[in-house]
Parts: C-alpha cells; sequence; structure tokens
C-alpha cells in the first residue's frame, strides 16, 4: 500500500503521489497533521472522561457541502507528518491522559499511518471516517483498530450526489461497514467504556426522514441486536455552503428528530443520541 496509483479511497483516481500529484482527496506524497487535540465532544463510551486523543487529518474523500471541518477537509491543510512523528504525536497525546487514538478523516493516508500503529498502543484506536471506504482497504487495518467510528450518511444515490458527489455511497458504505463489523465483533466494554466494537454514526439531515429510516432499517436488518452500536446524531449546522439551499438552510426539527429516534427504537438499535444542544456551532473544533 503506497501513494502512487492511489486507489484508497473508492474514488480510485488513481494519481502518482508520489510524483507530486494530488488526488481526488487533496493528498500528495506526505501525510497532513491538520489539529491535534484532547476532543471533549465524542461519543461518552469512546472516552468517559472527556480526553479523546483526536488526530485531524487534512483533506477528505467524500467534500460533503455541510461539512463540520470544512476549513480543513476542503483544502489538504496542516503539517506534513511521517509515520515516526505521528506515533510521536499518538504517544504524546496518551501521556497527556488520552482514553483512545481518535483518527479523523485518516484513510487517504494510511501508507503513513499503518506503520505507526505498530507496535499496539496501550489504549484503543478509534477509526473515524466517513463511511466512503473500499473494503480492500479496510482490510489492512485488522488487528490495528479496536473501534470503527464510520458514518453512514445515505441511502438516497440522489441525496448522496447532490451533497458528497458520491452516487454510489450506500453500497460501498454498506460493504465497508460489513468489513469493520467482521473485524471487530460485537462490543467489549470495560465498565462504561468502550473498548472493541463498531459504532455507526448517522447524522439526520433536514427533510430527509426516509433517508434515515432507511439506514436504521439496513442496520436493524443486517445485523443482530446489540452487534453494533448506533450514535444518532441531531447536530445538523447550516453551513456557508448550504445557507441558500433549503431545506439544507435550516436545523432538523424536533419532529423530525422524534420520528427517526422512534424508527431506532423500532429497529431495536442500541447506542447513543444527541440532544438539540449539540447543534451549535460552538461544538465545532477551532481549526
Amino acid at each position: 500500500m503506497d501513494y502512487s496509483n492511489c486507489k484508497l479511497c473508492p474514488r480510485r483516481c488513481g494519481v502518482n503521489r508520489t510524483a507530486g500529484e494530488f488526488g481526488w482527496c487533496g493528498g500528495g506524497a506526505s501525510a497532513r497533521v491538520a489539529k491535534v487535540m484532547l476532543h471533549q465532544w465524542e461519543e461518552p463510551a469512546l472516552s468517559p472522561n472527556g480526553k479523546s486523543g483526536a488526530i485531524f487529518f487534512g483533506g477528505c474523500t467524500l467534500g460533503c457541502i455541510y461539512c463540520q471541518n470544512r476549513a480543513i477537509s476542503a483544502c489538504c491543510t496542516g503539517q506534513e507528518t511521517d509515520s515516526a512523528q505521528l506515533r510521536r504525536i499518538m504517544e504524546e497525546l496518551i501521556e497527556q491522559g488520552a482514553e483512545n487514538i481518535d483518527l479523523v478523516t485518516p484513510t487517504h493516508f494510511l501508507p503513513t499511518i499503518l506503520p505507526a500503529l505498530t507496535p499496539k498502543l496501550p489504549v484503543p484506536v478509534v477509526y473515524n471516517c466517513g463511511g466512503y471506504e473500499r473494503a480492500q482497504t479496510i482490510r489492512e487495518l485488522e488487528g490495528l483498530v479496536d473501534i470503527y467510528l464510520p458514518d453512514l450518511k445515505y441511502s438516497d444515490p440522489a441525496l448522496a450526489r447532490q451533497l458528497s458527489g458520491a452516487e454510489n455511497y450506500f453500497p460501498v458504505a454498506k460493504t465497508a461497514i460489513k468489513e469493520m463489523v467482521r473485524q471487530t465483533g460485537e462490543p467489549v466494554w470495560e465498565g462504561e467504556r468502550l473498548l472493541r466494537g463498531t459504532v455507526i454514526r448517522h447524522l439526520i439531515l433536514p427533510g430527509q426522514v426516509e433517508n434515515s429510516l432507511r439506514i436504521l432499517d439496513w442496520i436493524g436488518n443486517t445485523f443482530r441486536p446489540g452487534q453494533v452500536l448506533v450514535s444518532l446524531m441531531r447536530q445538523y449546522t447550516p453551513m456557508e455552503a448550504t445557507k441558500n439551499l433549503p431545506p439544507f438552510d435550516r436545523r432538523v426539527t424536533d419532529e423530525e428528530y422524534e420520528a427517526v429516534l422512534s424508527w431506532m427504537y423500532l429497529n431495536s438499535l442500541q447506542g447513543f443520541v444527541q440532544e438539540d444542544q449539540a447543534a451549535d456551532a460552538k461544538f465545532i473544533p477551532d481549526f
């Protein structure tokens, strides 16, 4: 796995990043770390003490127009970092009290990340991604990732094309998530702390209740009760690119949220939910 003829993500743009070319993601031959922090807003099960060791990478393979991390995802910004430097960053976070190492939007830099994950770290490694992943690429992480934290954004191909330029999002993400669950198995807990497992995040979008219901149906029909956890998110906040694009120029209503939440329970899905206070720009990290 390297940056030449790059096919790390489903875009499979095939550029030679080692020769100075840049992929669809914006990535070149070096990983770019945009921000390192002890992040307190991840799911409580990941960091009960609010100290998730987040490493945000610049660039992205999706490019969602409503992305809260758009300051770093829309362009591949950040400090060039090699595997040895990345390992030191992880170890420094752990020294500061990080309860995990949370790799945020990492796929397009896996050739740099993989060596940094060996030997095994003393805290869980979280793979925090958009769900739009090649199962073949995810297989390279077997034994190195403890908790997969993928989004499952869209069941509607037209919606995926409009908001993320990825009409094939649902079939691709479904296959990748099945591979993640195969690797982790069912959730493993230490008290209230999740040590291993797959947590599927779903962000409710304004005016798109049917999209959410089909997502939850697929999860409920695909996995046994308790085999995966679901994080139902209502933190959608209109960003600059959506201010003139109704219904994405508003937040999710209480009625929309309650409809999706009820469907989650009808599907006997276990996991986490967000209160309406989460839909606030103050929770977006300062990049």
